[in-house]
C-alpha cells in the first residue's frame, strides 16, 4: 500500500505556528486572570492616552509602596502588545488587541452572571450589579422619607414580586415601577410621588425624533430642550408645586405657562448695562464661554451684544430688556449709515440665543429716544429693519420710550417688516407690558407666569358679579402664595450661582429686586360676554376688587410688590379650548372669530382712525389699576403707512405704553413671510403655513 507523503519542512512550520499561537492565546488569559490589569485596559479604553502617573493614580496605585505592583502589571500589559506606548508623548494607550480582549472579558462577565443563576440589576449609571434588596429599603428611607419599619414591608412584597418575574435581567426603572405599584396598592401615594421617576415614554422619543414640525425645524438642540423640558414640567406638577395649586392648573382653573423653566428661572430680567462698570464676572461658570468686559466703545457694543444675548437667555423664560446698550453702540459713532450697519450686525450676530420654549425668550434693548436726535434713532431702526429682513421670526425687539415724532415713518417700516416694537413714556416696560420693578438696581426681574381663568370662574358665578368677583379674590390668594414661594427659591437659585449673570450683575440678589404677579385672562369675555355687562366700568371695578386683595395678600406673604397683570401668555387658547370641552360653550369665541381668550387689550387700528377715543380712554384707566403691567396692542393689519401713522400718533398721546402690531403668515417651508390670510405661500407656493403675530 502507497504511504502517504509528508512535507516535514511546511508540517515542521505549521505546526510551529500553532504550538505559538495557543502559546499566544495562554499569555494573554493569563493576563486577564488579573482584575487589576484589565482595570488598567478598562481605563485606557475610557481616557485615551495617559502618562505613567495619570494612569497609576486612576488605576488605584497611589501609595509609594504600590509602585513596584502597578510596573510589573503595566509590563505583562505592554509585552503581550495589549498597551502600546508613545515614546515621543510618553504617554499609554490600549491597542486593538487591547480592546478586542477587553471586549471578550466583559462577555464573560455578562455570560458568567447569567450561568450563575442570580437576578442581576442594569442600572442607569451603565453598570450590571448583583440584586440586593436593602438597596430598595435604603431608597424608600431615603428618597420618600418612609418609616423605617413600613420600608422593610414594602421591600418583602415587592421582592416576591420580583422573584414571580422570572427574568435574568432586571432595569433599575422595572425596580421602581414594582415598588411604586405596591405603595399605591397600600395607599401610599404620597410616598409613590417622591419615589417617581420622571422622563418621556419610548413613543415620545421616537415621536419627537421623527417629527416634521417645530422641534424638527429647530434641530437637535430643540429636540432636547423638549426631552429635558419634559421631565421638569412633570417634577413642578407632581413634586414640587402645593397639591392645590397643581390641580388648579391641571383643572383648567389657573394655568402655569412655560412649566418646565416655571420653578427654575424668572421670567422677564431687566439688566442696565450702564451700571456694570466691571463687566459680568462669570467667576467658575461658563469656562468655555468669553469673558463679558465693561462696555465702554461702539466696538465694544458690537461685540459684545451676542454673548450678552446668549447668556442672559438662558437665565429667562419670556424676555430680557437691556438698558443703556444705545448709549455705548453711539459711543464717538456719528455717521448714521455706521451706526445703522454696526446695530445691524450685533443683532444678527444675536440671533443664535438658545431658548426653552418655541420663540422665547425674547430680548428687548430699550432706547431712551429723548437723548438721540432723529438721526441717530432713524439709523439704529434702519439697522433693525436689516436684522427683520433676515429673520423669519425675530427674537430681538426695541422698545422706545421718550419722543419719537420725526421717526414715525423709520417705525413703521420697522414694524410692517416684522419687527418687535414698542412705544411708551420715560419708564422702562417690557415689549409685553410688563412693568420693572421701582427700585435701583443694576438686574431686577419680574414673575407672572400664572394666569387665572377668569371666563370659567363668570361660567361658574351665575351671572351675579358680586359673587364673581368674591371667586376672584379667593382664587388670588392660593396663586399668589405659589407664586411668593416660586420667588423664594429662584432668588434662593440666584445667590447660588445656578444664573451666573444674573448674579453678577446683582452681586447679591435681594428680594426687593423680584416682583411678582398673578396675570388676569379673558377680562373681557368673563364681563361682556358672559356675566353680561356692557359698562366698561364693572371691569374696571372687577380689576380694583384684584388689585386691591393682591395689594393686601401681598402684605400679609411679606411681597410689597405684589400686583396684577394683563399680559399675553399660552393660557388665552389653553383656557378656551378647555372651557369649550367643559361647557360646550363656544359661542362667545366664536362672535369674535377667534378660538383664544383675550389677554390684555387690543386696539384695532381702523377704529382708531374713526374716533375710538372711548377704547382708548378704556385703555388707559385699566392701566392705571394695574401695577403689575398691562400690555395695550395697537393692531396695525391692513393699514397704509399713511393710516398706521395717523393710528399710533393718536394712541400715543393718551397711552403710556403701546405694542405695535401687525398680522403676518409664516411659511414652515421656506420660512418667507406674507400677508396675513393667505392660503399658500406667495414665495414657494407651499400650503404649509402658521399665522405670526408681531
Amino acid at each position: 500500500m502507497e504511504q502517504p507523503s509528508f512535507d516535514y519542512q511546511k508540517d515542521s512550520k505549521k505546526g510551529g505556528l500553532l504550538e505559538s499561537a495557543s502559546k499566544r492565546v495562554r499569555m494573554i488569559f493569563s493576563v486577564m486572570a488579573s482584575p487589576n490589569r484589565i482595570d488598567i485596559l478598562r481605563i485606557l479604553n475610557a481616557k485615551g492616552p495617559l502618562t505613567y502617573s495619570e494612569l497609576k493614580a486612576l488605576a488605584g496605585f497611589k501609595s509609594k509602596k504600590e509602585s513596584g505592583k502597578f510596573a510589573y502589571h503595566l509590563r505583562k500589559l505592554l509585552r503581550q502588545l495589549l498597551v502600546a506606548l508613545n515614546k515621543t508623548e510618553r504617554r499609554y494607550t490600549i491597542t486593538n488587541l487591547g480592546k478586542l480582549v477587553l471586549s471578550l472579558a466583559r462577555q464573560i462577565e455578562e455570560r458568567s452572571i447569567i450561568e450563575s443563576g442570580k437576578m442581576y440589576v442594569r442600572t442607569n449609571k451603565h453598570t450590571i450589579e448583583e440584586f440586593h434588596s436593602h438597596k430598595i429599603i435604603q431608597s424608600l428611607v431615603r428618597e420618600a422619607n418612609l418609616p423605617l419599619e413600613q420600608a422593610h414591608k414594602i421591600t418583602e412584597e415587592v421582592e416576591n414580586k420580583i422573584y414571580r418575574f422570572q427574568t435574568t435581567y432586571l432595569t433599575s426603572s422595572l425596580i421602581r415601577e414594582t415598588v411604586n405599584s405596591v405603595l399605591i396598592e397600600h395607599g401610599h401615594e404620597e410616598y409613590r410621588n417622591k419615589l417617581a421617576r420622571l422622563g418621556l415614554p419610548s413613543s415620545d422619543i421616537v415621536q419627537l425624533l421623527s417629527s416634521q414640525d417645530e422641534p424638527a425645524r429647530n434641530g437637535i438642540e430643540r429636540v432636547m430642550t423638549r426631552t429635558a423640558g419634559a421631565v421638569f414640567s412633570e417634577y413642578l406638577l407632581f413634586n414640587m408645586l402645593p397639591k392645590d395649586i397643581a390641580d388648579m392648573h391641571l383643572a383648567g382653573e389657573i394655568n402655569i405657562s412655560n412649566t418646565p423653566v416655571w420653578g427654575l428661572l424668572p421670567d422677564t430680567v431687566f439688566i442696565d448695562l450702564s451700571e456694570l462698570e466691571g463687566g459680568l464676572d462669570l467667576k467658575g461658570k461658563f469656562l468655555n464661554m468669553s469673558r463679558i468686559p465693561p462696555i465702554k466703545s461702539s466696538d465694544d457694543a458690537v461685540t459684545t451684544l451676542p454673548a450678552l444675548v446668549s447668556l442672559l437667555s438662558r437665565e429667562a423664560s419670556t424676555e430680557v430688556v437691556l438698558e443703556g446698550y444705545v448709549s455705548a453702540l453711539l459711543n464717538n459713532v456719528n455717521d448714521p449709515e455706521n451706526i445703522a450697519s454696526r446695530f445691524a450686525r450685533a443683532l444678527l450676530a444675536s440671533s443664535g440665543a438658545p431658548s426653552y420654549s418655541a420663540g422665547m425668550p425674547v430680548t428687548t434693548i430699550a432706547v431712551q429716544t429723548d437723548s438721540l436726535d432723529a438721526q441717530q434713532l432713524n439709523a439704529l431702526l434702519d439697522g433693525y429693519r436689516k436684522y427683520v429682513n433676515n429673520t423669519p421670526m425675530p427674537r430681538l425687539g426695541l422698545s422706545l420710550s421718550g419722543r419719537m415724532t420725526d421717526s414715525l415713518d423709520h417705525i413703521i417700516a420697522a414694524v410692517r417688516s416684522g419687527g418687535i416694537i414698542s412705544i411708551g413714556n420715560n419708564k422702562v416696560r417690557a415689549s409685553n407690558g410688563i412693568k420693572k420693578a421701582d427700585v435701583k438696581a443694576t438686574a431686577a426681574m419680574s414673575l407672572h407666569l400664572l394666569s387665572i381663568n377668569l371666563p370659567r370662574l363668570a361660567y361658574e358665578s351665575n351671572k351675579d358679579e358680586t359673587y364673581f368677583r368674591a371667586k376672584l379674590a379667593l382664587m388670588i390668594k392660593p396663586s399668589l402664595a405659589a407664586m411668593s414661594l416660586r420667588k423664594k427659591i429662584i432668588v434662593d437659585y440666584v445667590k447660588k450661582g445656578m444664573m451666573p449673570a444674573l448674579a453678577s450683575a446683582s452681586q447679591l440678589m435681594q428680594m426687593s429686586t423680584a416682583s411678582i404677579a398673578v396675570n388676569l385672562t379673558g377680562t373681557r369675555e368673563s364681563v361682556y360676554n358672559i356675566l353680561g355687562e356692557s359698562s366698561s366700568e364693572v371691569l374696571q371695578k372687577v380689576l380694583k376688587t384684584a388689585a386691591e386683595v393682591t395689594n393686601g395678600q401681598g402684605k400679609m406673604l411679606g411681597e410689597e410688590g405684589a400686583g396684577i397683570a394683563m399680559v399675553s401668555d399660552d393660557s388665552g387658547s389653553r383656557f378656551a379650548t378647555l372651557d369649550s370641552e367643559k361647557y360646550g360653550k363656544v359661542s362667545l369665541l366664536q362672535s369674535q372669530n377667534t378660538t383664544s381668550y383675550s389677554q390684555g387689550m387690543t386696539l384695532n387700528g381702523r377704529d382708531i382712525l374713526n374716533d375710538g377715543k372711548a377704547s382708548i380712554q378704556e385703555c388707559l384707566a385699566i392701566d392705571k389699576l394695574l401695577n403689575g403691567g398691562f400690555m395695550a396692542a395697537l393692531d396695525l393689519t391692513n393699514l397704509s403707512p399713511a393710516e398706521m401713522k395717523t393710528a399710533i400718533e393718536t394712541a400715543a398721546q393718551e397711552l403710556p405704553f403701546l405694542r405695535l402690531s401687525i398680522g403676518f403668515t409664516l411659511c414652515t417651508t421656506c420660512g418667507q413671510r406674507s400677508k396675513e390670510g393667505v392660503d399658500i405661500c406667495e414665495f414657494c407656493k407651499s400650503p404649509h403655513k402658521v399665522p405670526l403675530y408681531l
